[in-house]
Order: C-alpha cells, then sequence, then structure tokens
C-alpha cells in the first residue's frame, strides 16, 4: 500500500472517531425520571410534574429542547447556571420535553402547545392553562421577565385564551429560533 493511500484511510478513520465521540458526547445528562440542563434539574414526566405543581401550588415551565440545538445549549451554559434565573426558575416546577423524543405522551404535549421547534418555554398552570410562552430564545434579562410575568399571572389567576401569550411586561427583543438569524430586532 502506498503513503498516500494509507494517509487517506488514516485520515478517514480519525475523522470518523472524531465524529462518533463527538455524536455521543450529549449536552445533557439524563437520571430516572429527570433531565439536568445547566446547573438545573428538570423532570421529564409531564404528568407527574403537573402533580408536583398542583401539590406545591405553582406554574409549570415546559422546556421543548433537542441536543442538537445551539440556542439550547445557550440556555444550558448561560441561563440554568445563572443564579438569578435559578433563583426565579425555584418558583416553578419544571419540565423538559424533548423534541426528539418517540414518545406519545410527549408529541400530544407538543401538539397541545403548538410547539414545532427548539427551544420554546410554555408555561402553564397545573390544570395545562397558559401562563405565557416564550417562543425561541431570549436573553437571559428577558426570561426572567417572562417567568415574573408568568408568576404573576398565576398568583393573580390571570392565563390567556388563546395561548399564545407572550409577556405583556416583556423584553425589547424578539425571541430567536434555531432557524432565525441571530440580530435581536425591537418589538
Amino acid at each position: 500500500m502506498n503513503p498516500r493511500k494509507a494517509m487517506t484511510i488514516a485520515f478517514f478513520a480519525a475523522l470518523l472517531g472524531i465524529g462518533y465521540v463527538s455524536m455521543n458526547a450529549a449536552p445533557v445528562l439524563s437520571g430516572e425520571g429527570y433531565s439536568y440542563h445547566g446547573e438545573t434539574r428538570w423532570q421529564t414526566d409531564y404528568a407527574d410534574a403537573v402533580e408536583t405543581a398542583a401539590a406545591e401550588d405553582e406554574p409549570v415551565v415546559i422546556y421543548f429542547w433537542t441536543t442538537w440545538c445551539t440556542y439550547c445549549e445557550d440556555y444550558n451554559q448561560n441561563h440554568y447556571s445563572d443564579p438569578a434565573v435559578r433563583s426565579e426558575l425555584d418558583e416553578f416546577t419544571k419540565v423538559a420535553v424533548n423534541l426528539d423524543s418517540d414518545a406519545e405522551a410527549d408529541a400530544r404535549l407538543q401538539q397541545r402547545y403548538n410547539v414545532n421547534y427548539p427551544p420554546q418555554h410554555v408555561v402553564v398552570t397545573p390544570e395545562g392553562d397558559v401562563l405565557t410562552r416564550i417562543p425561541g430564545y431570549a436573553s437571559p434579562e428577558d426570561f426572567l421577565t417572562y417567568l415574573e410575568t408568568a408568576r404573576e399571572r398565576y398568583q393573580s389567576g390571570t392565563t390567556t385564551d388563546n395561548g399564545s401569550a407572550t409577556a405583556a411586561a416583556g423584553p425589547t427583543s424578539t425571541p430567536r429560533t434555531e432557524s432565525e438569524p441571530t440580530t435581536e430586532v425591537a418589538q
């Protein structure tokens, strides 16, 4: 075998090895019934999360994510590790739904809240009524504003009629989705 052919084979073998390792290096750890995003622990079963929320009288944050979503990774690194965000999230029951899941319950939840792309957060009452939604990426400051608005709506008993509410006092930037450019636009 000539040296050029051996180098080509070695190159492709190394490339495949790097690809294999990177695809199996999941950004999220999972355990029995929980998923860990950043430094935040999320339940993975919506029914269990609703029971917890009802027992503790708190709203539910449903986080729709995927492993390939770059904005989801940004949430993991910059939002869920932020002490202010973690403190605010402590006022909510958290459930993470992987949009790549084949679970029927996850598909029904995705359809119920009309979620088609990651990342999305829908904040609901334990009964499932929408308090607010974050349809895409929001900065940590804007994310906190959405959460505060949802908590205030929950405490006052205010929900949305059509499930499409966003924070009324809200963020000054438009949330970004995985398919949108990263330039923030004022609303």
